[in-house]
């Protein structure tokens, strides 16, 4: 799925301000590092932006830091992910905390998604 210039724009932006568990994540999973997936950061899809994107899996990774608890992020969130849905990627959010706190078991969330899903890598 293709997305406006001013979404890859934006996306190519964010790409060099990540945050802290972000950047952790992300080198956790860049390079193929992950069961052989591979993985884009800041990818954008119609009119988002996937903290991180696998096209084999069409798995949508969402670093959720506290903001997304309050105000009207948790339905903008839910919108969001419909629309996703609808595309047929599946959005697997990850806390910030539990990234910072224990990156390897972020990861090994993102392979229990990898194995439940019985794909291949790619």
């Amino acid at each position: 799925m293709d997305a406006p210039r001013t979404t890859k724009d934006h996306a190519k932006a964010l790409r060099g301000r990540m945050s802290l568990p972000e950047v952790l994540l992300w080198k956790a999973i860049k390079g193929r590092k992950l069961q052989g997936l591979h993985f884009r950061k800041q990818h954008p899809m119609g009119p988002y932006i996937l903290d991180f994107y696998c096209e084999a899996l069409r798995l949508a990774v969402e670093v959720d830091g506290a903001s997304h608890d309050f105000g009207d992020r948790p339905g903008r969130d839910e919108r969001r992910d419909a629309w996703l849905r609808a595309q047929g990627v599946t959005t697997l959010r990850l806390s910030a905390a539990l990234i910072l706190e224990d990156v390897d078991d972020a990861t090994r969330t993102i392979l229990g998604h990898f194995e439940a899903a019985g794909s291949g890598g790619g």
